[in-house]
Protein backbone atom coordinates (compact mmCIF):
# COMPACT_ATOMS: atom_id res chain seq x y z
CA UNK A 1 0.00 0.00 0.00
CA UNK A 2 1.55 3.00 -0.94
CA UNK A 3 1.72 6.29 1.86
CA UNK A 4 -0.08 8.83 -0.70
CA UNK A 5 -1.25 12.00 0.46
CA UNK A 6 -4.34 10.79 2.36
CA UNK A 7 -2.66 9.18 4.41
CA UNK A 8 -0.38 11.48 5.45
CA UNK A 9 -2.81 14.44 6.13
CA UNK A 10 -4.95 11.66 8.17
CA UNK A 11 -1.35 11.12 10.34
CA UNK A 12 -1.16 14.89 11.33
CA UNK A 13 -4.97 15.56 11.50
CA UNK A 14 -4.73 13.06 14.35
CA UNK A 15 -1.16 14.66 15.93
CA UNK A 16 -3.03 17.88 15.88
CA UNK A 17 -6.20 16.72 17.75
CA UNK A 18 -3.44 14.62 19.80
CA UNK A 19 -2.05 17.88 20.55
CA UNK A 20 -5.38 20.14 21.28
CA UNK A 21 -5.89 17.69 23.96
CA UNK A 22 -3.01 17.72 25.59
CA UNK A 23 -2.97 21.79 25.48
CA UNK A 24 -6.77 22.30 26.21
CA UNK A 25 -6.41 20.28 29.11
CA UNK A 26 -2.93 21.56 30.26
CA UNK A 27 -1.36 18.27 30.21
CA UNK A 28 2.46 17.73 29.19
CA UNK A 29 2.63 15.51 26.15
CA UNK A 30 2.48 11.48 27.68
CA UNK A 31 5.02 9.20 26.56
CA UNK A 32 6.09 5.65 26.77
CA UNK A 33 9.49 4.26 27.62
CA UNK A 34 9.86 1.31 25.06
CA UNK A 35 12.47 -1.57 26.48
CA UNK A 36 14.13 -4.42 24.08
CA UNK A 37 14.56 -6.80 27.21
CA UNK A 38 12.50 -9.41 25.37
CA UNK A 39 13.19 -12.78 23.56
CA UNK A 40 11.02 -12.22 20.89
CA UNK A 41 10.58 -8.46 20.42
CA UNK A 42 7.40 -6.73 18.13
CA UNK A 43 9.01 -5.42 14.86
CA UNK A 44 10.11 -1.88 15.98
CA UNK A 45 7.86 -0.43 12.66
CA UNK A 46 4.81 -2.18 14.62
CA UNK A 47 5.86 -0.69 17.69
CA UNK A 48 6.11 2.84 16.35
CA UNK A 49 2.65 2.37 14.84
CA UNK A 50 1.16 1.42 17.99
CA UNK A 51 2.43 4.15 20.05
CA UNK A 52 1.27 6.67 17.47
CA UNK A 53 -2.44 4.65 16.90
CA UNK A 54 -2.06 5.50 20.91
CA UNK A 55 -1.31 9.53 21.15
CA UNK A 56 1.62 8.62 22.90
CA UNK A 57 3.93 11.66 21.55
CA UNK A 58 7.02 10.88 23.21
CA UNK A 59 9.34 7.91 23.36
CA UNK A 60 12.33 6.86 25.97
CA UNK A 61 14.79 4.45 24.81
CA UNK A 62 17.24 2.44 26.75
CA UNK A 63 19.98 2.55 24.31
CA UNK A 64 20.62 3.47 20.66
CA UNK A 65 19.69 0.37 18.34
CA UNK A 66 19.53 0.89 14.92
CA UNK A 67 16.74 -1.17 13.86
CA UNK A 68 14.75 1.14 16.97
CA UNK A 69 16.35 4.10 16.34
CA UNK A 70 15.22 3.34 11.80
CA UNK A 71 11.76 2.67 13.01
CA UNK A 72 11.54 6.49 14.33
CA UNK A 73 12.78 7.77 11.46
CA UNK A 74 9.95 11.01 10.17
CA UNK A 75 7.52 9.18 13.14
CA UNK A 76 7.20 13.04 14.60
CA UNK A 77 7.74 11.06 17.83
CA UNK A 78 10.12 13.28 20.47
CA UNK A 79 12.90 10.31 21.41
CA UNK A 80 14.76 10.37 24.69
CA UNK A 81 17.87 8.30 23.57
CA UNK A 82 19.59 6.24 26.01
CA UNK A 83 23.21 5.54 26.87
CA UNK A 84 23.34 2.01 29.27
CA UNK A 85 25.35 1.73 31.94
CA UNK A 86 28.31 -0.70 30.85
CA UNK A 87 28.97 2.40 28.68
CA UNK A 88 29.46 5.26 31.29
CA UNK A 89 33.21 4.53 31.62
CA UNK A 90 34.20 4.53 27.91
CA UNK A 91 32.16 7.57 28.20
CA UNK A 92 33.50 9.32 30.82
CA UNK A 93 37.70 8.46 30.18
CA UNK A 94 37.71 9.42 26.32
CA UNK A 95 35.74 12.86 24.76
CA UNK A 96 36.52 11.30 21.19
CA UNK A 97 34.39 7.96 22.15
CA UNK A 98 31.81 10.98 23.54
CA UNK A 99 31.67 12.11 20.15
CA UNK A 100 31.82 9.39 18.33
CA UNK A 101 28.59 8.17 20.25
CA UNK A 102 27.02 11.40 19.41
CA UNK A 103 27.89 11.64 15.60
CA UNK A 104 26.80 7.68 15.27
CA UNK A 105 23.31 8.02 17.28
CA UNK A 106 22.33 11.50 17.54
CA UNK A 107 23.50 13.82 14.63
CA UNK A 108 23.09 11.02 12.00
CA UNK A 109 19.69 10.10 12.96
CA UNK A 110 18.54 14.09 13.17
CA UNK A 111 19.64 13.89 10.06
CA UNK A 112 17.30 11.16 8.91
CA UNK A 113 14.38 12.70 10.70
CA UNK A 114 14.71 11.14 14.29
CA UNK A 115 13.35 13.83 16.28
CA UNK A 116 15.81 13.33 19.10
CA UNK A 117 14.89 15.50 22.17
CA UNK A 118 17.30 14.06 25.08
CA UNK A 119 20.25 12.12 25.46
CA UNK A 120 19.93 10.25 29.09
CA UNK A 121 23.20 9.43 30.54
CA UNK A 122 23.15 6.10 32.33
CA UNK A 123 20.18 4.78 33.84
CA UNK A 124 19.69 4.93 37.92
CA UNK A 125 23.55 4.53 37.94
CA UNK A 126 23.30 5.49 42.17
CA UNK A 127 20.86 2.91 42.70
CA UNK A 128 22.20 1.47 46.13
CA UNK A 129 22.58 -2.25 44.73
CA UNK A 130 24.81 -0.99 42.47
CA UNK A 131 27.41 -0.21 45.32
CA UNK A 132 28.86 2.54 44.11
CA UNK A 133 29.78 0.90 40.71
CA UNK A 134 28.85 3.85 38.59
CA UNK A 135 29.94 7.04 41.34
CA UNK A 136 33.04 7.56 39.32
CA UNK A 137 31.84 7.53 35.85
CA UNK A 138 28.20 8.80 35.77
CA UNK A 139 29.24 12.76 35.85
CA UNK A 140 32.08 12.60 33.62
CA UNK A 141 29.95 10.80 31.31
CA UNK A 142 27.33 13.45 31.08
CA UNK A 143 29.94 16.34 31.03
CA UNK A 144 31.96 14.63 27.93
CA UNK A 145 28.25 13.83 26.36
CA UNK A 146 27.63 17.27 26.68
CA UNK A 147 30.68 18.50 25.22
CA UNK A 148 30.06 16.32 22.35
CA UNK A 149 26.68 18.02 22.08
CA UNK A 150 27.85 21.23 21.49
CA UNK A 151 30.96 20.49 19.07
CA UNK A 152 28.38 18.92 16.86
CA UNK A 153 26.55 22.28 16.98
CA UNK A 154 23.60 20.62 18.73
CA UNK A 155 23.60 22.51 22.08
CA UNK A 156 20.20 24.29 21.99
CA UNK A 157 18.72 21.43 20.23
CA UNK A 158 19.56 17.95 22.05
CA UNK A 159 19.81 18.15 25.49
CA UNK A 160 21.02 15.99 28.07
CA UNK A 161 19.85 13.93 31.09
CA UNK A 162 20.68 11.57 33.85
CA UNK A 163 17.30 9.34 34.55
CA UNK A 164 17.49 8.55 38.47
CA UNK A 165 15.59 6.63 41.14
CA UNK A 166 13.72 8.80 43.46
CA UNK A 167 16.15 7.27 46.54
CA UNK A 168 19.14 9.78 45.50
CA UNK A 169 17.07 12.02 47.73
CA UNK A 170 15.09 11.36 50.86
CA UNK A 171 13.17 13.35 53.86
CA UNK A 172 13.82 12.14 57.28
CA UNK A 173 10.61 13.20 58.35
CA UNK A 174 8.66 11.95 55.27
CA UNK A 175 7.62 15.79 54.77
CA UNK A 176 9.00 17.04 51.55
CA UNK A 177 9.84 20.17 53.27
CA UNK A 178 12.53 18.20 54.59
CA UNK A 179 14.04 16.48 51.70
CA UNK A 180 17.41 17.11 50.48
CA UNK A 181 20.38 14.56 48.63
CA UNK A 182 21.54 11.40 49.96
CA UNK A 183 24.51 12.39 52.29
CA UNK A 184 26.74 10.13 50.35
CA UNK A 185 26.31 11.63 46.67
CA UNK A 186 25.03 15.05 48.49
CA UNK A 187 28.12 17.09 46.42
CA UNK A 188 28.01 14.70 43.20
CA UNK A 189 24.57 15.29 42.88
CA UNK A 190 25.24 18.98 43.19
CA UNK A 191 27.77 18.57 40.24
CA UNK A 192 25.56 16.98 38.02
CA UNK A 193 22.63 19.14 39.15
CA UNK A 194 24.85 22.23 38.34
CA UNK A 195 26.00 20.74 34.68
CA UNK A 196 22.33 20.18 33.82
CA UNK A 197 21.12 23.57 34.60
CA UNK A 198 23.82 25.46 32.82
CA UNK A 199 23.25 23.31 30.03
CA UNK A 200 18.95 23.72 29.72
CA UNK A 201 18.95 20.23 30.35
CA UNK A 202 16.51 18.66 32.48
CA UNK A 203 15.84 16.33 35.91
CA UNK A 204 15.03 13.29 35.12
CA UNK A 205 13.21 10.95 38.03
CA UNK A 206 11.99 7.62 38.11
CA UNK A 207 8.85 7.67 40.52
CA UNK A 208 7.87 3.80 41.92
CA UNK A 209 4.59 3.58 44.89
CA UNK A 210 4.74 0.11 43.51
CA UNK A 211 7.90 -0.72 45.22
CA UNK A 212 6.79 0.97 48.18
CA UNK A 213 4.13 -1.14 48.80
CA UNK A 214 6.03 -4.47 47.64
CA UNK A 215 9.22 -3.47 49.79
CA UNK A 216 6.39 -2.74 52.96
CA UNK A 217 3.61 -4.86 53.14
CA UNK A 218 1.95 -2.11 55.99
CA UNK A 219 2.60 1.29 53.38
CA UNK A 220 -0.97 2.58 53.49
CA UNK A 221 -2.31 0.90 49.89
CA UNK A 222 -4.57 4.69 48.98
CA UNK A 223 -1.47 6.42 49.37
CA UNK A 224 0.04 4.49 46.69
CA UNK A 225 -2.65 5.46 44.39
CA UNK A 226 -4.13 9.03 44.56
CA UNK A 227 -6.69 8.10 47.12
CA UNK A 228 -4.89 8.74 50.45
CA UNK A 229 -7.32 11.29 52.14
CA UNK A 230 -7.22 8.57 55.29
CA UNK A 231 -3.75 8.78 55.13
CA UNK A 232 -1.87 12.01 54.45
CA UNK A 233 0.79 13.73 55.32
CA UNK A 234 0.44 17.01 56.15
CA UNK A 235 3.85 19.65 55.45
CA UNK A 236 2.35 22.94 56.73
CA UNK A 237 -0.44 24.36 54.86
CA UNK A 238 0.29 21.70 52.58
CA UNK A 239 -2.04 18.12 53.11
CA UNK A 240 -0.75 15.26 50.55
CA UNK A 241 -2.85 12.60 49.79
CA UNK A 242 -0.89 10.37 47.63
CA UNK A 243 2.85 9.35 47.36
CA UNK A 244 3.29 10.81 43.87
CA UNK A 245 2.75 14.72 44.93
CA UNK A 246 4.86 13.95 47.95
CA UNK A 247 7.96 12.02 46.42
CA UNK A 248 7.94 14.34 43.46
CA UNK A 249 7.55 17.73 45.85
CA UNK A 250 10.52 16.33 48.00
CA UNK A 251 12.60 16.54 44.64
CA UNK A 252 11.92 19.80 44.59
CA UNK A 253 12.50 21.39 48.16
CA UNK A 254 16.17 19.09 47.32
CA UNK A 255 16.71 21.26 44.07
CA UNK A 256 15.25 24.79 45.80
CA UNK A 257 17.41 24.20 49.11
CA UNK A 258 20.87 23.87 46.88
CA UNK A 259 19.96 26.72 44.54
CA UNK A 260 17.96 25.04 41.44
CA UNK A 261 14.54 25.59 42.64
CA UNK A 262 13.59 26.09 38.74
CA UNK A 263 15.20 22.79 37.28
CA UNK A 264 13.11 21.23 34.74
CA UNK A 265 11.52 17.62 36.02
CA UNK A 266 10.88 15.22 33.67
CA UNK A 267 9.08 11.80 35.37
CA UNK A 268 11.20 9.66 33.54
CA UNK A 269 9.75 5.98 34.36
CA UNK A 270 5.93 5.94 36.33
CA UNK A 271 3.58 2.86 36.62
CA UNK A 272 2.18 -0.34 37.52
CA UNK A 273 3.10 -3.61 36.99
CA UNK A 274 0.40 -6.51 36.25
CA UNK A 275 2.30 -9.68 37.36
CA UNK A 276 4.34 -11.17 39.49
CA UNK A 277 3.40 -10.34 43.11
CA UNK A 278 0.03 -10.27 45.10
CA UNK A 279 -0.21 -6.46 44.67
CA UNK A 280 0.70 -6.68 40.89
CA UNK A 281 -2.31 -7.49 38.74
CA UNK A 282 -3.56 -5.72 35.81
CA UNK A 283 -6.64 -4.09 38.34
CA UNK A 284 -4.42 -2.53 40.47
CA UNK A 285 -2.31 -1.19 37.42
CA UNK A 286 -5.37 0.30 35.71
CA UNK A 287 -6.30 1.71 38.97
CA UNK A 288 -2.65 3.52 39.27
CA UNK A 289 -2.35 4.45 35.71
CA UNK A 290 -5.45 5.84 35.26
CA UNK A 291 -5.36 7.60 38.48
CA UNK A 292 -2.34 9.29 37.53
CA UNK A 293 -2.82 10.29 34.07
CA UNK A 294 -6.06 11.64 35.98
CA UNK A 295 -4.47 13.11 38.12
CA UNK A 296 -1.96 15.37 36.30
CA UNK A 297 -4.99 15.75 33.39
CA UNK A 298 -5.97 19.05 35.17
CA UNK A 299 -2.80 20.57 34.82
CA UNK A 300 -2.51 21.54 38.27
CA UNK A 301 0.92 19.45 38.79
CA UNK A 302 1.91 19.22 42.37
CA UNK A 303 1.63 21.86 44.69
CA UNK A 304 5.71 23.13 44.73
CA UNK A 305 5.43 22.43 40.86
CA UNK A 306 2.24 24.02 39.47
CA UNK A 307 1.89 23.37 36.01
CA UNK A 308 1.95 20.29 32.96
CA UNK A 309 3.32 17.11 33.87
CA UNK A 310 6.25 16.23 31.96
CA UNK A 311 6.19 12.14 32.43
CA UNK A 312 6.80 8.93 30.77
CA UNK A 313 4.75 5.64 31.40
CA UNK A 314 6.85 2.73 32.33
CA UNK A 315 6.11 0.48 30.51
CA UNK A 316 5.19 0.24 27.03
CA UNK A 317 5.43 -3.80 26.56
CA UNK A 318 5.87 -6.38 28.94
CA UNK A 319 9.98 -7.81 28.42
CA UNK A 320 10.53 -11.68 29.45
CA UNK A 321 14.23 -11.54 29.94
CA UNK A 322 14.89 -8.34 31.99
CA UNK A 323 16.37 -9.37 35.47
CA UNK A 324 14.06 -10.70 38.37
CA UNK A 325 16.62 -9.80 41.20
CA UNK A 326 14.75 -6.69 42.26
CA UNK A 327 11.27 -8.74 41.97
CA UNK A 328 9.32 -11.11 39.56
CA UNK A 329 7.22 -8.02 38.52
CA UNK A 330 10.09 -6.66 36.92
CA UNK A 331 9.06 -8.56 33.80
CA UNK A 332 5.37 -7.26 33.60
CA UNK A 333 5.10 -3.84 33.42
CA UNK A 334 3.95 -2.90 30.16
CA UNK A 335 0.55 -1.59 30.09
CA UNK A 336 0.64 -4.04 26.57
CA UNK A 337 1.29 -7.76 26.51
CA UNK A 338 4.64 -9.25 24.16
CA UNK A 339 2.37 -9.51 21.58
CA UNK A 340 0.70 -5.54 21.80
CA UNK A 341 -2.53 -6.35 23.80
CA UNK A 342 -3.88 -3.94 25.73
CA UNK A 343 -3.92 -5.28 29.33
CA UNK A 344 -6.79 -3.05 30.66
CA UNK A 345 -8.61 0.17 29.68
CA UNK A 346 -6.67 3.54 29.66
CA UNK A 347 -7.90 7.00 28.74
CA UNK A 348 -4.61 8.53 27.81
CA UNK A 349 -6.04 11.87 27.71
CA UNK A 350 -5.04 12.13 23.78
CA UNK A 351 -6.95 10.97 20.70
CA UNK A 352 -7.43 7.49 21.80
CA UNK A 353 -9.96 8.49 24.22
CA UNK A 354 -11.85 5.30 23.03
CA UNK A 355 -9.24 3.28 24.87
CA UNK A 356 -5.92 1.30 24.14
CA UNK A 357 -5.17 0.43 20.66
CA UNK A 358 -3.49 -2.96 20.21
CA UNK A 359 -0.87 -3.81 18.13
CA UNK A 360 -1.23 -4.51 14.50
CA UNK A 361 -0.15 -7.20 11.98
CA UNK A 362 1.27 -9.35 14.67
CA UNK A 363 2.28 -12.90 13.21
CA UNK A 364 2.50 -15.95 15.93
CA UNK A 365 3.98 -19.21 15.24
CA UNK A 366 1.35 -21.91 15.18
CA UNK A 367 -1.69 -22.41 17.56
CA UNK A 368 -0.20 -25.18 19.51
CA UNK A 369 0.71 -25.59 22.94
CA UNK A 370 3.21 -27.84 24.91
CA UNK A 371 2.05 -29.52 27.99
CA UNK A 372 2.49 -32.20 30.88
CA UNK A 373 1.61 -35.77 29.20
CA UNK A 374 -1.71 -37.15 30.60
CA UNK A 375 -0.59 -40.17 31.30
CA UNK A 376 2.75 -39.15 33.71
CA UNK A 377 2.14 -39.49 37.35
CA UNK A 378 3.12 -36.07 39.15
CA UNK A 379 5.34 -38.28 41.41
CA UNK A 380 7.43 -39.05 38.45
CA UNK A 381 11.13 -38.02 39.73
CA UNK A 382 12.23 -36.62 36.58
CA UNK A 383 9.65 -33.77 37.03
CA UNK A 384 11.35 -31.38 39.35
CA UNK A 385 14.88 -31.09 37.32
CA UNK A 386 12.33 -30.71 34.01
CA UNK A 387 10.26 -27.73 35.54
CA UNK A 388 13.73 -26.19 36.70
CA UNK A 389 15.69 -26.13 33.82
CA UNK A 390 12.65 -24.98 32.05
CA UNK A 391 12.01 -22.08 34.08
CA UNK A 392 15.77 -21.23 34.42
CA UNK A 393 16.33 -20.85 30.69
CA UNK A 394 12.49 -19.20 30.19
CA UNK A 395 9.69 -16.92 32.22
CA UNK A 396 7.69 -18.81 34.96
CA UNK A 397 7.40 -15.29 37.07
CA UNK A 398 3.39 -15.55 36.39
CA UNK A 399 3.07 -18.52 38.42
CA UNK A 400 3.05 -17.72 42.06
CA UNK A 401 0.90 -16.74 45.05
CA UNK A 402 -1.60 -14.61 44.12
CA UNK A 403 -0.26 -13.92 40.39
CA UNK A 404 -2.05 -14.56 36.86
CA UNK A 405 -1.69 -18.23 37.17
CA UNK A 406 -1.41 -18.63 40.77
CA UNK A 407 -4.45 -21.18 40.87
CA UNK A 408 -2.85 -23.40 38.92
CA UNK A 409 -3.03 -27.36 39.90
CA UNK A 410 0.19 -28.92 40.12
CA UNK A 411 0.16 -30.15 36.46
CA UNK A 412 -0.70 -26.65 35.15
CA UNK A 413 2.27 -25.15 36.75
CA UNK A 414 4.02 -27.93 35.10
CA UNK A 415 2.31 -27.76 31.67
CA UNK A 416 2.92 -23.41 32.11
CA UNK A 417 6.60 -24.01 32.64
CA UNK A 418 6.87 -26.42 29.65
CA UNK A 419 4.91 -24.33 27.68
CA UNK A 420 7.04 -21.03 28.17
CA UNK A 421 9.91 -22.61 27.55
CA UNK A 422 8.72 -24.60 24.56
CA UNK A 423 7.86 -21.19 22.97
CA UNK A 424 10.55 -19.25 23.72
CA UNK A 425 12.47 -21.54 21.71
CA UNK A 426 9.97 -21.18 18.87
CA UNK A 427 7.82 -24.61 18.99
CA UNK A 428 11.35 -26.51 18.13
CA UNK A 429 10.10 -29.86 18.91
CA UNK A 430 13.12 -30.93 21.14
CA UNK A 431 11.81 -27.94 23.25
CA UNK A 432 8.81 -30.53 24.38
CA UNK A 433 11.29 -33.33 24.99
CA UNK A 434 11.53 -32.65 28.49
CA UNK A 435 12.78 -36.70 28.98
CA UNK A 436 9.78 -37.97 27.39
CA UNK A 437 7.22 -35.64 29.79
CA UNK A 438 5.54 -33.43 27.96
CA UNK A 439 3.54 -33.60 24.54
CA UNK A 440 2.07 -30.76 22.16
CA UNK A 441 -1.69 -30.18 21.85
CA UNK A 442 -3.76 -28.15 19.89
CA UNK A 443 -6.59 -27.30 22.61
CA UNK A 444 -5.19 -23.90 24.28
CA UNK A 445 -4.68 -24.90 28.33
CA UNK A 446 -5.36 -21.30 29.31
CA UNK A 447 -7.37 -20.63 32.08
CA UNK A 448 -8.93 -17.35 33.48
CA UNK A 449 -6.28 -14.78 34.39
CA UNK A 450 -3.61 -17.32 33.11
CA UNK A 451 -2.58 -17.62 29.70
CA UNK A 452 -0.44 -19.85 28.17
CA UNK A 453 1.17 -17.93 24.83
CA UNK A 454 1.55 -18.47 21.89
CA UNK A 455 5.07 -16.98 20.74
CA UNK A 456 5.74 -14.07 17.99
CA UNK A 457 6.70 -15.84 14.60
CA UNK A 458 10.81 -15.46 14.80
CA UNK A 459 10.83 -13.89 11.26
CA UNK A 460 8.61 -10.66 13.03
CA UNK A 461 11.18 -10.55 15.10
CA UNK A 462 14.24 -10.37 13.01
CA UNK A 463 15.24 -7.32 12.61
CA UNK A 464 15.74 -6.73 16.91
CA UNK A 465 16.95 -10.42 17.24
CA UNK A 466 19.95 -10.11 14.94
CA UNK A 467 21.82 -8.08 17.89
CA UNK A 468 21.32 -11.44 19.83
CA UNK A 469 23.20 -13.25 17.14
CA UNK A 470 26.75 -11.79 17.58
CA UNK A 471 28.40 -14.26 19.90
CA UNK A 472 27.36 -16.92 17.03
CA UNK A 473 29.36 -15.83 14.08
CA UNK A 474 28.06 -18.71 11.65
CA UNK A 475 24.41 -18.11 12.63
CA UNK A 476 25.07 -14.50 11.38
CA UNK A 477 26.65 -15.52 8.65
CA UNK A 478 23.73 -17.60 7.10
CA UNK A 479 21.59 -15.17 7.87
CA UNK A 480 23.23 -12.67 5.99
CA UNK A 481 23.50 -15.22 2.84
CA UNK A 482 20.52 -15.84 2.87
CA UNK A 483 19.09 -11.93 2.76
CA UNK A 484 21.28 -11.66 0.08
CA UNK A 485 20.11 -14.61 -1.75
CA UNK A 486 16.31 -13.67 -1.09
CA UNK A 487 17.45 -9.68 -2.36
CA UNK A 488 19.04 -11.70 -5.90
CA UNK A 489 15.75 -13.57 -5.96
Amino acid sequence: MGSGFGHGAAAVAVALVSWLCFASAGVGAIGANWGTQTSHPLPPDTVVRMLKDNGFQKVKLFDAEEGTMNALKKSGLEVMVGIPNDMLLTMASNIKSAEKWVYTNVSSYLNDGVNIRYVAVGNEPFLETYNGSFLQTTYPAIRNIQSALIKAGLGNQVRVTCPLNADVYASPTTKPSDGDFRTDIHDLMIAIVKLLSDNGGAFTVNIYPFISLYIDPNFPVDYAFFEGASSPIVDGSITYTNMFDANHDTLIWALKKNGFGNLPVIVGEIGWPTDGDRNANAQMAQRFNQGFMTHIASGRGTPMRPGPVDAYLFSLIDEDEKSIQPGNFERHWGIFTYDGWPKYQLNLGTANSGGLVRAKGVKYLEKKWCVLKPSVPLNDPKIADNVGYACSMADCTSLGYKTSCGMLDESGNISYAFNNYYQKNDQDDVACGFQNLATTTGQDPSTGTCRFGIMIEVDSAFSLGLQRLGSNFFLMLLLVLLQLCLSFS
